[in-house]
C-alpha cells in the first residue's frame, strides 16, 4: 500500500492522519496516512527505508528548518524561506533521495488576505521557527512591517526583539498578531504566549497558527478584549490539499 505520513516531534496534536485517511476513504485512494513521532532527524533514513510504501510526508515541529540537511533538492520558496514542511521521497534501485517544498506560506498567504483586511500593515509574529519563517516570508510580499518576537533576543537584527520590549507604542502601531510558537497547543491548552493582554483591543487582528484545540487561550483573552481572532484550522486544511498536490503531480513526472 502506498503510504504518507507526518514526521515531528510531539504528534499528539495532529489532525493530519484523520484528514487524510477520510480524504482516502471518500475518493477511493488506495493509500494510508500515518504519524512518525521522531526524535532525531537521524532515524529518518532507517524510517524511509522499512517502510518502502513511503511516497510523501509532511514535516512539523522541530523539523521544519533542519531537514534542509538532509534534502536532495528544495523548491525555490522553501529555500527563500528557509523551511520545509513537504517531501516527496523519489525511489529508485539506487535507493531514495528526497525533495523539499513549502506549503505553509501558499496556505497562510490565503487565510491571512481573508483574515486580515483593512489591517494596520504592521504584524507582530510570535516566534522563530519554521512557521513563523513562512509568515515572514508573506507578509513581507504583503507589504507589512515586522516584528519577531522571541522569549530571548540576543541581538536586535532583522527586526527581532523579546516580549518584554513590547511597548504601549508597539502595540498601539501593530495591527496583525500572528501566533507561530506552540504555547497552547494540546496537550499544554493553559499556555499561551507572553504577550501584553491588556494592550490587546479591537484594532488588532490575532491570526494562531494553532488548530487543537479550536480556541486557545491567546484567542480567547484577544476576543475578550474585542480583538478578531481565527485559529489554523483552515491553513491546515490548504497546505494538506497543497502537499496532495505536490505528492500526485511530482510523482508522475
Amino acid at each position: 500500500m502506498i503510504q504518507y505520513g507526518l514526521i515531528g516531534n510531539p504528534l499528539t496534536h495532529s489532525f493530519s492522519a484523520e484528514y487524510f485517511n477520510k480524504k482516502f476513504r471518500n475518493e477511493g485512494i488506495d493509500a494510508a496516512y500515518r504519524l512518525y513521532p521522531l526524535n532525531s532527524l537521524q532515524e529518518l533514513h532507517e524510517l524511509i527505508t522499512q517502510v518502502p510504501g513511503l511516497r510523501g510526508l509532511n514535516v512539523t515541529i522541530p523539523f521544519k528548518q533542519s531537514i534542509l540537511d538532509f534534502l536532495g533538492t528544495v523548491s525555490p520558496e522553501a529555500e527563500a524561506i528557509g523551511a520545509v514542511n513537504t517531501l516527496l521521497i523519489n525511489r529508485s534501485n539506487q535507493g531514495f533521495t528526497l525533495s523539499g517544498f513549502n506549503t505553509d506560506a501558499p496556505a497562510f498567504a490565503v487565510e491571512i488576505e481573508d483574515f486580515a483586511v483593512n489591517c494596520r500593515p504592521q504584524a507582530l509574529i510570535l516566534g522563530t521557527g519554521g512557521a513563523a519563517a513562512a509568515a515572514a516570508y508573506v507578509l513581507r510580499k504583503m507589504n507589512f512591517r515586522l516584528l519577531r518576537v522571541t522569549r530571548n533576543a540576543p541581538d536586535h537584527g532583522n527586526g527581532l526583539i523579546s516580549y518584554a520590549e513590547l511597548t504601549g507604542a508597539i502595540m498601539n502601531e501593530t495591527g496583525l498578531i500572528v501566533n507561530a510558537t506552540p504555547a497552547g497547543m494540546f496537550p499544554t491548552v493553559n499556555q499561551k504566549p507572553e504577550i501584553p493582554a491588556h494592550l490587546v483591543n479591537e484594532s488588532h487582528f490575532i491570526y494562531d497558527m494553532i488548530y487543537n484545540p479550536e480556541e486557545t487561550l491567546l484567542m480567547q483573552e484577544g476576543r475578550k478584549r474585542g480583538a478578531r481572532v481565527c485559529n489554523g484550522l483552515g491553513m491546515l486544511y490548504r497546505q494538506a490539499e497543497l502537499a496532495w498536490d505536490i505528492w500526485q503531480h511530482q510523482a508522475k513526472k
